[in-house]
């Protein structure tokens, strides 16, 4: 193997990583700082450069119809929602009213809201319920570790062809390799990316974007 090129951020690097993309707008800025005051819980929001990427992927696919499993203070719906054309729809799985209505209002000053249909519920029973006739264009898993393998089979045959699937934490702060590591959550991890690597109706790469993301798509023929 080659030695790797991906490498770690320093907060230098990963400001300047920001500054050299498409960067947070002024709904976008609040809402970190805002998440920021939850405390440690706050790691539970996605990176910047994360949501940029997610907003140019839902674009790049002509998008109408993306799930979101796993929604906490909203940034990441905010990203997806405006990769969206007039009349798309993004569906957000969440079963949190107290970090969800931080997400509310960010939708509403950031104008995306009417696009935004939020329902709090278990993200499974959501997924289940979803019409079999309506495909899905994107979708993006960022919940509960344990849950990742049954959202991935629930989402991956609803997934239109060519239609992506994006997976967040999946290096899990380069847990997965560290074999003194076996807490729920990282076996979970790695059994999910044990399992979605050989699934064959999908083409996979795992990213060292932030925590990881894995980026599935559908093929064709699948």
């Amino acid at each position: 193997m080659p030695d790797p090129k991906s490498f770690h951020l320093s907060p230098d690097l990963h400001a300047y990583v920001v500054a050299h993309g498409t960067p947070p707008d002024a709904v976008q800025q609040a809402l970190i700082e805002e998440t920021a005051t939850l405390g440690d819980i706050a790691g539970m929001q996605i990176a910047p450069e994360q949501g940029a990427l997610l907003t140019l992927l839902v674009a790049l696919l002509g998008a109408t119809n993306v799930v979101e499993v796993g929604t906490f203070t909203g940034y990441s719906a905010l990203c997806l929602a405006r990769g969206l054309p007039p009349g798309g729809r993004l569906l957000c799985c969440d079963i949190s009213e107290e970090w969800t209505a931080i997400a509310r209002r960010s939708w509403e000053r950031a104008g995306v809201a009417d696009r935004i249909d939020l329902v709090i519920a278990p993200a499974l029973d959501t997924l289940r319920a979803l019409p079999a006739g309506a495909p899905i264009d994107v979708a993006f898993i960022d919940a509960d570790k344990p849950g990742y393998i049954a959202y991935h089979d629930e989402i991956v045959p609803r997934l239109r062809p060519g239609g992506l699937l994006v997976v967040d934490n999946v290096l899990w702060s380069g847990a997965v390799t560290d074999p003194t590591a076996t807490d729920d959550n990282t076996e979970a991890i790695r059994a999910f990316n044990d399992h979605a690597c050989v699934d064959p109706r999908t083409d996979t790469v795992m990213l060292p974007v932030a925590d990881g993301i894995t980026l599935l798509r559908r093929r064709p023929e699948a």
